[in-house]
Parts: C-alpha cells; sequence; structure tokens
C-alpha cells in the first residue's frame, strides 16, 4: 500500500475505555471521513485498523492487547494502529512484538490523518509524544454526531492527582484546559444541529481552568455559565467531579442555572479514612459527606453518583464495613462498583497485603447489592412527582411502543410514545414500572 490518499482507504474503529475516548473517537471518525476515507466496522475488511485503547486496569490492558490483535485475523495485510493511552505507555513493546504498526499517542489524535500519511506514503513510524511536560491543550472539535440528543464534549485532558492505584497521570500527561470560546463555539454549533443535551468532561474535570494564566479558581464555573448562554443548549450535565470542588459558592452559582441538571457523580474510592490515605485520595469520609450536604441544600434532591473499589490493597474487614456504612450514610442513587486490579507502574501494585481474588469478588458483590437498594429507593421517590424526559430510542415495553429516555436526574424512564419522536423534552408525573430499573410516564406535553 503506497498511496497516500486517504480516499481509498477503508478504515475501522474500535473504542475502549472513558467518555473522552469516545468523544475522541468521534472526532477521528470525522477527520478521515473529510480526508476522503470511509469509516467502516471494526468486524469487517479495512486497509487500517485503528484502537483507542485504554489502560486504567490490567484487565483494560488485556481488552486492548485482544483488539490489536484481531484485524490481522481478518486482513494481514491491513494497518494496524495502536492509539491512545495503552499506546502511550506500552507503545514501543507492541511495535516490537508486532501487535500494532504505528502509534498515535495519547495527545496526537488530533493528527491521526498527518500520521496515517507519513506512514503510509513514506514508511514513517514516529514514537509517542512525551507528555511528561506541560503541553497547550489538543484543539479538537466535533461539527457532527451520531446521535442528536446528548453530546459529550471534552473540555479538559491530564490528570496531576497521582492516586495510588492509577497509571493515567503518565498515560495522559498533566493537566490542560481548553479555552471557554472554543469549547461554546463547538457546543453552539452542535445545538444549531439539534443536540440539546451537553455533558462537560475531562480526564479529570475538577482541574478544569487550573493551568490558565491567573486562575480565580471558577474556572468551571464561568465555563459552565458560558455554555448556559447558548439559546439552543437545553441540559447542562457533569462527567465525574472531585468532592473537594463542592463550595457553598460552587453550588450556589449552579443552583442559579436552570439548564443544570440535579445530577453530579463525585468520585469515592472508599469510605474508610485509612484506605482512602493509602490510595492518596485527598480527602477524608467527612469532607466528602459535607460536600454531599451542600448539593443537597442548593438543589431538590439531587442524584448524586459514584465509583467505589473492593479490595484495595490492605483492606481490611473493618475498612470494609466503614465503606459499606459510609455508603448508607451517604444515600447514593446509583454505585459503580470496581473489583481492584492491579497495574504495574503503580504505588499501589507495589503495596503489601493484596487482597486475594476471591474476597474481592464477595466484598464486590455485597456493595453491589447496596447500590441497588440504593439505587431502587432513590427511584421510587420520584413516583408520583412531575419529571421531564428527553427521549432518545424507540423500543418495546411489555408490547407497547415506547421512547427511552432519562430525567434530568438520569433516572431512565419508558414514555408512551404516542405521537412523541426522539429528541424531544416532555414532562408529566411518572409512575411506578414492572420493568426493574425503569419509571414510566405517560404521554407528557413539549
Amino acid at each position: 500500500m503506497s498511496s497516500t490518499e486517504l480516499n481509498k482507504l477503508k478504515i475501522a474503529f474500535h473504542t475502549l475505555g472513558c467518555k473522552v475516548n469516545i468523544y475522541e473517537s468521534e472526532v477521528m471518525q470525522e477527520l478521515v471521513r473529510e480526508a476522503g476515507a470511509s469509516v467502516v466496522p471494526f468486524d469487517g475488511m479495512a486497509d487500517v485498523y485503528i484502537v483507542n485503547t485504554c489502560t486504567v486496569t490490567n484487565t483494560a490492558d488485556k481488552k486492548s492487547r485482544s483488539y490489536l490483535r484481531r484485524p490481522r485475523k481478518i486482513n494481514p495485510e491491513a494497518i494496524v494502529a495502536a492509539c491512545g493511552c495503552y499506546a502511550q505507555v506500552e507503545g514501543e513493546k507492541l511495535l516490537a512484538e508486532g501487535i500494532a504498526d504505528i502509534l498515535i499517542g495519547a495527545d496526537e489524535k488530533q493528527d491521526l490523518v498527518g500520521i496515517l500519511s507519513a506512514y503510509i506514503g513514506k514508511g514513517i513510524r514516529r514514537p509517542v509524544k512525551d507528555l511528561s511536560k506541560p503541553s497547550p491543550f489538543s484543539a479538537m472539535a466535533l461539527h457532527t454526531l451520531s446521535s442528536h440528543t446528548r453530546a459529550d464534549i471534552k473540555v479538559q485532558d491530564g490528570c496531576n492527582q497521582f492516586c495510588s492505584y492509577c497509571i493515567i497521570p503518565y498515560a495522559r500527561g498533566r493537566i490542560r484546559s481548553r479555552e471557554i470560546g472554543d469549547a461554546v463555539s463547538e457546543i453552539r454549533e452542535l445545538s444549531l444541529r439539534g443536540v440539546q443535551e451537553f455533558v462537560l468532561t475531562g480526564i479529570h474535570l475538577s482541574s478544569y481552568g487550573r493551568d490558565f494564566p491567573d486562575p480565580a479558581g471558577d474556572e468551571l464555573l464561568k465555563l459552565t455559565e458560558a455554555v448556559h448562554e447558548i439559546p439552543g443548549v437545553k441540559r447542562i450535565r457533569f462527567g465525574s467531579l472531585e468532592p473537594r470542588i463542592v463550595t457553598e459558592e460552587f453550588a450556589k452559582r449552579l443552583s442559579a442555572l436552570p439548564k443544570i441538571c440535579p445530577h453530579f457523580h463525585l468520585s469515592l474510592q472508599s469510605g474508610s479514612r485509612d484506605t482512602l490515605r493509602r490510595m492518596n485520595r485527598h480527602y477524608t469520609p467527612e469532607e466528602y459527606l459535607e460536600s454531599c450536604g451542600i448539593l443537597r441544600s442548593f438543589f431538590d434532591d439531587p442524584a448524586l453518583t459514584t465509583d467505589v473499589i473492593a479490595g484495595f490493597p490492605g483492606e481490611t474487614e473493618r475498612e470494609f464495613s466503614e465503606t459499606c456504612e459510609f455508603i448508607r450514610r451517604a444515600a447514593f442513587s446509583e454505585l459503580h462498583v470496581f473489583k481492584y486490579s492491579r497495574r504495574k507502574g503503580t504505588a499501589a501494585d507495589r503495596m503489601p497485603d493484596q487482597v486475594p481474588e476471591e474476597i474481592k469478588n464477595e466484598r464486590s458483590g455485597i456493595l453491589i447489592g447496596v447500590g441497588e437498594e440504593l439505587s431502587e429507593a432513590y427511584r421510587k421517590r420520584f413516583i408520583g412527582r412531575e419529571v421531564s424526559v428527553l427521549t432518545e430510542q424507540k423500543g418495546m415495553l411489555f408490547g407497547q411502543e415506547v421512547y427511552f429516555g432519562y430525567t434530568k436526574e438520569y433516572l431512565r424512564t419508558a414514555v408512551s410514545s404516542k405521537n412523541l419522536r426522539e429528541n424531544v423534552i416532555v414532562s408529566g408525573k411518572a409512575e411506578e414500572c414492572a420493568a426493574p430499573g425503569i419509571l414510566y410516564l405517560p404521554a407528557g406535553t413539549d
């Protein structure tokens, strides 16, 4: 394959990992289409296969390697590109083992077309960009979307936290933030194309703006307020936030913005003070609860969701019990449970007292059960209440045609589909639904 014309190529993508990766893959697909290439399914014949990888755990590494190996079985002559976080930290190994032909680093996705052209035309294969040094935010923007209801918008990259279990600061580099005007421009354009809900997301969203010259400390609020002024925007959500960002001023200013969805994902990981200390998390359980209280004082019954790790190194029965008790006190609306996965290159990987797998499984199961109880209790509180739902996808429920969507609190809801269509916000009183995890809304009003 010697041509440098991308319009002669069929390119396939597969994406692993977080919402930031999903956003970046959508941008990359848009870039290759603009260059004349066609995007085809990953499990079919293609000239180039691009795997946007994840490296957050050993399991993620294994998945990344597995998907990078698959194209050789479909088309041995194809180019295989390892892209993203796993390529950033293990790229040279992937090249040496012949698993990948080229690398696209975590901060090079906007250069995809040039990297492909250089390799196809001249055989140039370059190492990934060094992310250990400060660098500006890499400009990426979406102009089209596969979905016209909700859009994740990347406004921040990198992380300076260095939690003891996490490799991401090495894979993504130091924090860097998108200029407010640039983000607003992208969101305004997408809103004109019909997108009504926007999720501001990043690798460590709470660090947004800290790398700006002379930051005032309220840069994320300023960005949010600017997005709120865009007429076509109807809803605004956040990706994961750190509890320390939640202050009285933060919550007060957000509560003054009607488009803000009362749904906040506050990263927890553990409810034990000792475990949090070993994790190098920079808050205590008491400080976390204070943040929850502040949000509940400014918003009416907000959805508070979180992540928790089961079986972190050294986690004792006492510490696990403290986490279970804390989760109930915090009364989360949803709990994302992860078993601790050792990750080479992190401090936690070298810690003593690694928890046996069977104990991690047991604790994970207990936490999942607690989370399901709390989710059901929160959902039932909305039966009989007025809710608004953004319709997203038509489907069937007990033989009835409905639209599925989410309330502002991110509660999945089935809406009677009579005279409805996709991407409409409807309101009405929520009813109980026989299907688990779902509310029901009779045909409401726009």
